[in-house]
């Protein structure tokens, strides 16, 4: 899918893509030092990666504070700080990312993109709870352990959006031996079999 598509797609404003195509160019030349996507999923990076990312931000209603865990090479959580730049300018945007080289490119993404977030580097399970009004994680774990993770830093009124694969059915099944919870399944732009799950009311079952 080209750029212009996105932005027909979802109203993207001039200022927001020339940010998105400075975000990818930054990406491009961090990822042959530390790896943050692999280099074959660069060649389709606007559907793999940014589309993929844009979607996840658009599951939600606007919020004061997102959350995204695992963040690694900024998707969606450079992505959601960009669109939330225009769209959302009151929303607080943090970044959790354990790995130091990684922490430090989202630094400098953010610097070059002009856009304000908070990196956290820090292991998810050690941070104090953090009350997210929307947790993302995307390409992180499974999701009983990703509900782990909500029961921890989400608030209760809050949404969690996890994009799942083929696979997100059995997810969801083995998820509800260790879990409560409510959830909508969104199908995926960028693969048809895939789905953004929201979900809320995370409790222990």
């Amino acid at each position: 899918m080209s750029v212009l598509a996105i932005t027909s797609r979802y109203d993207v404003s001039r200022e927001t893509l020339e940010r998105l195509q400075i975000y990818v160019a930054t990406l491009e030349k961090w990822n042959p030092r530390i790896n943050l996507v692999s280099k074959r999923s660069l060649e389709d990076i606007w559907t793999r990666h940014i589309l993929d990312s844009v979607q996840i931000y658009k599951a939600v209603e606007p919020s004061h504070s997102w959350v995204d865990l695992g963040s690694g090479g900024g998707l969606p959580g450079i992505v959601v700080a960009i669109l939330a730049a225009e769209a959302s300018p009151d929303t607080i945007v943090t970044l959790v990312e354990s790995d130091q080289r990684k922490s430090a490119f989202l630094r400098s993404a953010a610097r070059e993109c002009g856009i304000k977030i908070s990196v956290k580097s820090e292991r998810i399970e050690s941070i104090d709870p953090l009350r997210a009004d929307v947790l993302s994680a995307r390409a992180l774990a499974d999701l009983s352990d990703l509900l782990a993770y909500s029961e921890q830093h989400l608030a209760s009124d809050g949404t969690a959006v996890f994009p799942k694969g083929a696979s997100w059915k059995k997810e969801v099944d083995n998820a509800r031996k260790r879990w409560s919870f409510d959830w909508e399944g969104i199908t995926s732009v960028t693969e048809p079999e895939a789905v953004i799950l929201k979900i809320r009311g995370v409790k222990r079952a």
